[in-house]
């Protein structure tokens, strides 16, 4: 059976990226929360890998304490989001501008990240599984010579 993607899924994960940034903004654990699925795995930088249950655990446990520190705000950018029927992906950058409560300097971090939504039966799409590392700077690729390529080399 063929399923029909519609621009009505990227709307409904797009809405639901809002949530997730929003959630941040706030410093609203549980709003952030409603985004995830129960059965959420969690690869963030830095930190150990959660599956299931234990992985929407340790996401409001890091969250909390984070929000306890900071004040946070956070910026998402969406590079695209492709629906596969009842799985969708997205992948991007988030920002985070975080400002420590008890004073001191305000430090930027910058992720890439890739998640994997999961449609559920009520129609609501949760992130079922979620990838990030530390970003760069953008650079432009230096000349193959360079970077110790021959000729017959591609780069790929």
């Amino acid at each position: 059976m063929t399923q029909v993607v519609t621009t009505s899924d990227e709307y409904s994960v797009s809405v639901a990226k809002t949530e997730y940034r929003e959630g941040y903004n706030t410093g609203d654990v549980e709003r952030l929360l409603t985004v995830f699925s129960d059965s959420f795995s969690n690869m963030s930088e830095g930190e150990p890998t959660f599956y299931g249950a234990e992985g929407k655990e340790a996401l409001r446990l890091r969250t909390a304490k984070l929000f306890r520190e900071y004040h946070v705000k956070m910026e998402i950018i969406v590079n695209a989001i492709t629906v596969l029927g009842n799985t969708a992906y997205d992948y991007g950058w988030h920002k985070l501008t975080l400002t420590p409560k008890s004073g001191g300097e305000t430090e930027i971090r910058r992720y890439r990240y890739c998640e994997i939504w999961q449609k559920q039966k009520n129609g609501e799409w949760k992130i079922g599984f979620f990838i990030s590392n530390k970003d760069f700077e953008p650079a432009m690729l230096e000349e193959k010579e360079e970077i110790g390529l021959s000729d017959d080399r591609a780069i790929e």
